[in-house]
This record gives structure tokens, C-alpha cells and sequence, in this order.
């Protein structure tokens, strides 16, 4: 993804801090089942927007899979758990900045922690990053949802060689909003 792209999420996030829209729920309740909608409750205002924003998209464009809707709003769930917690506003900067200006290092932050490894708390957000996509699928699996949902949400990270239809929906959509 480019430094634009991510730019432009970040405003994004920071402007539904500032201002949430009434109503942005409805879409959710309407794809969801009650534990997947109180999985997305977990998810801070910035990343439920941005999913919204996917879905919305999504819908737009005629989609009507229930799979594919369910993995557009809990795409980024994963960012809201893992080795040490969420990956917060300030590290979405951090992020933003290490991909224009230092991608090794970030790629080094964001490693995956050998076996019995503490993986300092400074990094953690990082891993968590680097892990959003594996995490969010398990999360949506505990949350009833199915095998192709949580396939959706594995994969959106990946570099775009799958043929799946889906999934090249869920990414475009993604890089859009």
C-alpha cells in the first residue's frame, strides 16, 4: 500500500474520533450475528468506520455475500488483540512513517517473536500489525462466523496473486477507503 493511501486512513480514523456518524452500526447489525456484532463493538470507532466504510463500498458496487460482508467489517478486528494489546492511533503513525521512511525496521519491529521470546512492549503493537490478519480470522471463527469469512479476513493482507473473487472485492475496497 502506498504512503498516500495510508495518509489518507489515518485522517480518516482521526476524523471519526472527532465525529461519528449516527447510524453507523445498522449496516453491522444487519450482516452480523449478536457475537460477531459484539466482536465489532470491541473494535475502536476509527477501525468500525473504516470497515463500515469498506462494507458500504462493498454494497455500492452490489455485493450481496454474506461471507464477504461479514469479512468487510471484521477485517481489521485483529488490530484490537494480540501480543500486547491494540494497535493504537499514535502507532498507525509510527507505521505510516516506517513504510515511507524506514520499511526494514518496521518489518524488524513487527517480526514474529520466537518460540518462549518476551517480545518487548514497545514492539508489540508492531507484531500485532504484522499478525492482524491470522488474528482476525481466529477471532471471527470464535465468533460463529464462517470458514469463508474468516479465509476473507486471513487473506485481505495478501499481495493480490489469489484469484479469488472475493477476496480481490474485499481488497479493492479496502484500498479505497
Amino acid at each position: 500500500m502506498s504512503a498516500l493511501y495510508r495518509v489518507r486512513q489515518f485522517a480518516q480514523a482521526a476524523a471519526a474520533i472527532v465525529r461519528p456518524r449516527p447510524g453507523d452500526e445498522e449496516l453491522a447489525r444487519r450482516h452480523l450475528s449478536p457475537a460477531a456484532l459484539a466482536l465489532f463493538r470491541t473494535m475502536p470507532r476509527y477501525d468500525r468506520r473504516h470497515a463500515l466504510a469498506v462494507a458500504r463500498s462493498l454494497a455500492r458496487d452490489g455485493v450481496d455475500n454474506p461471507h464477504l460482508m461479514a469479512a468487510a467489517l471484521l477485517h481489521d478486528a485483529g488490530k484490537t488483540c494480540g501480543v500486547g494489546g491494540r494497535v493504537r492511533l499514535l502507532h498507525r503513525v509510527l507505521i505510516v512513517v516506517g513504510h515511507a521512511w524506514a520499511p526494514r525496521a518496521l518489518e524488524w519491529a513487527g517480526r514474529d517473536p520466537a518460540p518462549g521470546e518476551r517480545v518487548p512492549r514497545w514492539r508489540q503493537p508492531f507484531v500485532t500489525q504484522q499478525r492482524h490478519a491470522a488474528l482476525g480470522a481466529e477471532l471471527a471463527l470464535a465468533a460463529g462466523c464462517s470458514a469463508e469469512t474468516a479465509s476473507l479476513i486471513r487473506r485481505h493482507e495478501d499481495d493480490g496473486r489469489d484469484e479469488d473473487p472475493l477476496l480481490a472485492a474485499l481488497q479493492a475496497a479496502d484500498s479505497a477507503n
